[in-house]
């Protein structure tokens, strides 16, 4: 009898316990996310992830609309956001200019002349304004091109210039894009270009360069690396100048490489936690997943798959955990099995996409030129959950922050929402 009621006694607390863990769990994943901001080319972790929950999945040029501003000039770099913050950069005949907005309602608080120089020769389908800021929450950190040397600048929040340097030369008959990102006290940003390549660290209080590691052909590229923790180091990781490479973001040091496979690219890698993704390029068009462990050369042994069809050249893809998405320049959407390559669906979009993929609450979402958003669930078939037409077209990828989604058009800037945030 003692036994029994002793059982019974523990199994009473297991229940209990039991209980209490459940209603623990769910009230964690039905309480509110915490808003993040959108601090750089393609977000908080550089790949187009968003963590948030409540994202507007439907909207059109007037539905779902929280406001729309119009952006003078022209540019393709995407929005950035901290707090209540927008910052956009654009040109202006020769102007290259940095813009402050009230994330709320769009009004412009400050707009700055941050480099006056004459255009250079770019690619049609390039801009002026093509590399995407990123912030830290004090400063604002843009990079242009001043004639034949790479042009980058420090900005506060009340619009006061901080610093601005040239680190090296750059030269493309392509034009200009690289997009900086940080790292620590860093301010990194890549300079593969038609001439001596290179990837710089700037000192993020000043400006000037910590440390300054040549890549190892002579060709333009214009991808923004990843930096991740990976098998015990940190790696900073991008594609192009005929290569895929990882290096010590604090050193520059390189870690290991991987030969080709083309000559240039344009979209940044993704990592879903044990392979890294890979797709170019021109002349040829490839996409790769990679082990992102070994050093030295491991092009022979650390591709785990390649395919060379519907690859993107300018999109970047998305890694959505056992999936891998892709949309191709000419709008060929691909979801494959990310460990083996093994296409599951393979879906012809509306138009051309130049934008990137991002994803939100477990749904990616499609960006054409034409401004028409195609929202899908990635799993093993196709499957639409929504198709939105902003009415406007668009070059610049997405933004995501704070429930709200900001879509730069050729001409206007979007805020896509519930209500104002």
């Amino acid at each position: 009898m003692t036994i029994n009621q002793n059982n019974f006694i523990i199994s009473y607390r297991n229940i209990i316990v039991g209980l209490s863990l459940a209603i623990a769990i769910i009230t964690t994943l039905s309480g509110p996310v915490s808003a993040e901001n959108w601090p750089g080319w393609r977000g908080l972790r550089g790949d187009g992830t968003s963590l948030e929950k409540n994202i507007p999945v439907k909207w059109s040029g007037t539905q779902n609309i929280v406001w729309k501003v119009p952006i003078p000039g022209k540019g393709h770099a995407s929005p950035i956001i901290w707090g209540d913050r927008i910052f956009v950069v654009t040109a202006l005949e020769k102007q290259r200019l940095l813009l402050s907005l009230d994330r709320t309602n769009g009004k412009v608080l400050w707009r700055r002349v941050v480099l006056e120089a004459p255009l250079e020769r770019k690619h049609s389908l390039n801009s002026y304004a093509s590399s995407t800021p990123v912030t830290d929450g004090k400063c604002v950190y843009v990079s242009f091109l001043d004639r034949d040397k790479m042009f980058v600048a420090a900005y506060d929040f009340d619009g006061k210039k901080v610093w601005e340097v040239r680190p090296g030369v750059f030269s493309s008959m392509h034009g200009y894009c690289s997009s900086p990102v940080l790292w620590k006290d860093k301010v990194i940003v890549n300079g593969d270009h038609d001439g001596p390549a290179y990837i710089v660290a700037l000192d993020r209080a000043t400006g000037k360069t910590i440390w300054e590691t040549p890549r190892p052909n002579v060709i333009r590229s214009y991808c923004a690396p990843i930096v991740r923790h990976i098998k015990g180091r940190n790696q900073m990781i991008l594609s192009g100048s005929k290569c895929v490479a990882s290096y010590d973001p604090d050193t520059g040091k390189q870690h290991w490489i991987i030969d080709g496979p083309t000559e240039q690219f344009v979209a940044s890698l993704v990592y879903n936690g044990e392979l890294l993704f890979m797709t170019c390029g021109f002349p040829d068009r490839f996409m790769q997943a990679i082990r992102p462990d070994g050093s030295g050369n491991v092009t022979d042994t650390h591709v785990v798959w390649q395919k060379d069809r519907d690859c993107s050249y300018v999109p970047s893809p998305i890694a959505a955990g056992p999936w891998f998405l892709v949309v191709s320049d000419s709008g060929a959407a691909t979801c494959l099995k990310a460990k083996t390559g093994e296409i599951a669906w393979r879906q012809r979009l509306e138009g051309k996409h130049s934008p990137s993929l991002v994803i939100a609450n477990g749904l990616v979402y499609f960006l054409s030129d034409k401004g028409v958003m195609t929202v899908v669930k990635p799993g093993p078939q196709y499957e639409v959950v929504a198709r939105n037409e902003l009415g406007e077209q668009t070059r610049a990828s997405p933004a995501i922050s704070n429930g709200q989604m900001f879509l730069r058009g050729v001409k206007n800037l979007y805020c896509i929402g519930s209500g104002s945030k």
